[in-house]
């Protein structure tokens, strides 16, 4: 028999051991959630104001863009992405911001444009997976495919090309 005050002691170890266990159960449940790209600063964005602010300003106050474009003039953009995972799924992109700065020919901001995630379909700029050519075969038509290709009359014998071989 145990004493009452071993038991007392044993009981509040097991019950802290288990409000830890369902701490760490709820903790892997929370996702992790990750910015990437440029993180913007409202105050940043309201220094810039359109026919006013050229481009080495924007340039100052917001640093190098995410990317530029030349098509029509030239724009910069300042992209921001925010993602969601959760334990072993893939990231899934929960949040998008782009600040976009479209500059006359004077180099002086003409038009500026703010855009999330709903503006657009995500493009996947990054792409984890080679694509192949050729035919895709199943394990079987794999398997079956090289019937036939071995012991071939001349497998197996290097050639020596064209023509004799002399000796010296």
């Amino acid at each position: 028999m145990m004493p009452p005050r071993l038991r007392r002691t044993t009981r509040s170890i097991l019950t802290a051991a288990c409000l830890a266990m369902a701490g760490a159960v709820l903790a892997a449940c929370s996702p992790l959630v990750e910015e990437r790209g440029y993180i913007f600063d409202p105050k940043d964005l309201t220094k810039i104001e359109a026919g006013v602010t050229s481009k080495e300003q924007v340039r100052t106050i917001m640093g190098s863009p995410s990317t530029t474009s030349t098509v029509d003039g030239e724009a910069w953009y300042y992209i921001s992405s925010k993602f969601e995972t959760y334990t072993f799924y893939r990231p899934q992109e929960i949040d998008r911001a782009i600040a976009a700065f479209y500059f006359e020919k004077t180099d002086v901001v003409q038009e500026i444009a703010y855009y999330g995630l709903e503006d657009g379909q995500i493009v996947n700029f990054v792409d984890r997976t080679t694509p192949t050519r050729g035919k895709e075969l199943t394990i079987l038509g794999q398997l079956f495919g090289n019937l036939g290709r071995y012991n071939a009359p001349g497998a197996g014998i290097p050639s020596t090309g064209t023509g004799n071989p002399t000796r010296r």
